[in-house]
């Protein structure tokens, strides 16, 4: 893990994060490695979006990702955890390009990402660049 961090997240934004990474692990699901289909073309790891899930539902419940309200709470972090929501939130965008709540969807990425890139200064995220992140 690369600078884990405590970063404190609204309710709202553990759900968008939760449904960014249920997007990812259905495509897994409707996909197949050897075709490139969709999440294993993006070159997600399954392990890695099972763990980071699994320690989002630790800090809250079904129920409060689900309605997407109740109280901010921290939860540690990574670099590489960014990134993999990052990620998602572009493979959620492409896959939704042609729908009609695509604007949602944009909103959600930037309301995200501004969220999490915030614990970490532009340098540190250069240099996690630098290093293959």
């Amino acid at each position: 893990m690369t600078e884990p961090r405590q970063v404190s997240l609204p309710a709202e934004a553990a759900s968008s994060i939760d449904q960014i990474l249920g997007i990812v692990l259905d495509s897994f699901m409707g996909g197949s490695a050897s075709s490139h289909v969709g999440a294993f073309g993006w070159g997600f790891d399954l392990e890695c979006v099972v763990d980071l899930e699994q320690r989002l539902h630790d800090v809250w419940s079904p129920e409060e990702l689900s309605r997407g309200d109740g109280d901010e709470r921290q939860m540690e972090l990574s670099m590489e955890d960014v990134a993999l929501i990052l990620q998602g939130m572009a493979f959620t965008e492409v896959m939704s390009a042609d729908l009609p709540w695509i604007d949602m969807v944009r909103w959600t990425s930037d309301f995200v990402t501004t969220q999490l890139r915030a614990p970490w200064t532009d340098e540190e995220w250069e240099a996690f660049g630098a290093i293959g992140g």
